[in-house]
């Protein structure tokens, strides 16, 4: 046979070259998950035997009550309903007519500025309500504050619609004409969305943006939703018991830094309720807007990353007041620092009522990150970009936050924190 050279050779660049083109780095990544279980093992085994075992159920409820008898944060949350009824009788009012434009934009605005004032006094009055408790139903206001905003302005903007006799409404503008979806659920139209069910759909659905007809899934797929209740528990279990054995001594002794245990718990947290615990509520509901974060984690700005990993809070903020705001007159620039000014007001909320403190940490934490935005987006770019941005959430906002608990345990176990 005649003799062949066989080449084994060509023009290629190698696989960690940006020029190749290669990203498929999952084991990579798989490598970095081992690496961090098994450095974060040896912390646990030197936690165990230093301090033996911390978890406590227990405590855990205490946490939420300090009477068994007195539930004060669940009371709170049942009168919530007096809010979403209210919200709901007055739209229907002003679809009839029997409440003027003037009178209804009054009643709205009383209902959700004592929706957002009345839990924040009840917990800095009343002591029975604990820190967690008072955190947990004060973010359910927070969130119910949003979207009675946000029901006030569709209907407002249907009714609008309705007054110029326009027949064919736009989808986007969650006034859509009767049809059908293919799932066989009948579309409703203005005014005829003003239902108790309509409501208390839109109350439980995992978004703050209301819609006259949300896309639905055909179905509940049982093992997706039992899924996420595995999920759901599991994370449960491990973030309570990783804040009680790991958490909890590191601020009692005020000697370590905080960062990597907050990190953890953050991450573990977001998948926790944003995976998790939102597409569980999803499909229980048949919710098909399934989109609640985005790829915030390869963000390569700090405004990418807060358009991205929040979605349901970035669409709020989007349609019901930074493009008000620009319609306004008001400037991108501007309307982007009310946007952030709004957010540290409702993190310092979230914060410092339910711990009685007031240091602020919060709130300028996340106007922090205005000039933050400006100086990644002007001067760093890429891999570095991402970096900056891995590097403020580890140490940023999240931190803050812990300083709070660093001060509450400080305050309020002075004698403890000074034997140790």
């Amino acid at each position: 046979p005649r003799p062949r050279l066989y080449p084994c050779h060509k023009t290629q660049d190698s696989l960690l070259s940006s020029a190749s083109g290669y990203n498929k780095y999952r084991g990579i990544l798989n490598w970095c998950v081992v690496m961090l279980v098994l450095s974060n093992a040896r912390l646990f085994l030197e936690n165990l035997l230093k301090h033996g075992i911390l978890v406590d159920p227990i405590q855990v409820v205490s946490l939420f009550l300090n009477d068994p008898y007195r539930w004060p944060a669940a009371c709170l949350v049942i009168v919530a309903n007096v809010f979403v009824l209210v919200a709901l009788y007055t739209e229907r009012q002003l679809s009839k007519g029997s409440f003027s434009e003037r009178l209804g934009f009054l009643v709205h605005a009383i209902n959700m500025g004592v929706l957002i004032t009345f839990p924040a006094a009840v917990v800095l009055l009343l002591p029975s309500v604990t820190p967690v408790g008072g955190a947990s139903a004060l973010s359910i206001y927070t969130i119910l504050f949003l979207k009675l905003y946000s029901y006030k302005d569709v209907n407002l903007w249907c009714r609008e619609l309705s007054s110029i006799k326009v027949k064919k409404l736009s989808r986007s503008l969650s006034c859509p004409s009767q049809q059908h979806w293919s799932g066989g659920d009948c579309k409703v139209s203005y005014p005829g969305n003003l239902t108790i069910r309509d409501m208390y759909y839109f109350v439980f659905a995992p978004t703050l943006c209301y819609e006259l007809n949300f896309p639905r899934s055909p179905s509940v797929r049982v093992g997706f939703l039992l899924r996420r209740l595995c999920e759901m528990l599991f994370f449960t279990q491990v973030l309570v018991a990783l804040a009680q054995q790991w958490m909890v001594p590191i601020i009692r002794s005020s000697m370590k830094p905080l960062e990597v245990p907050n990190h953890l718990l953050w991450l573990m947290f977001f998948y926790w309720f944003f995976h998790s615990s939102m597409n569980f509520t999803a499909e229980l509901l048949r919710f098909g807007d399934r989109q609640f974060y985005n790829d915030w984690w390869n963000s390569e700005t700090v405004t990418y990353f807060w358009q991205n990993w929040n979605i349901p809070v970035h669409k709020w903020c989007l349609r019901h007041f930074y493009k008000p705001l620009l319609r306004r007159g008001f400037s991108k620039k501007v309307s982007q620092s009310a946007v952030f000014f709004l957010s540290a007001f409702f993190h310092e909320y979230l914060v410092s009522v339910p711990l009685r403190m007031f240091r602020l940490w919060a709130f300028m934490g996340m106007m922090a990150q205005i000039p933050l935005a400006w100086f990644v987006g002007r001067f760093l770019r890429g891999n570095y970009g991402n970096a900056a941005v891995w590097i403020s959430i580890i140490i940023g906002q999240p931190f803050a936050v812990l300083m709070y608990v660093h001060d509450y345990y400080v305050l309020h176990h002075r004698q403890e924190v000074d034997g140790l």
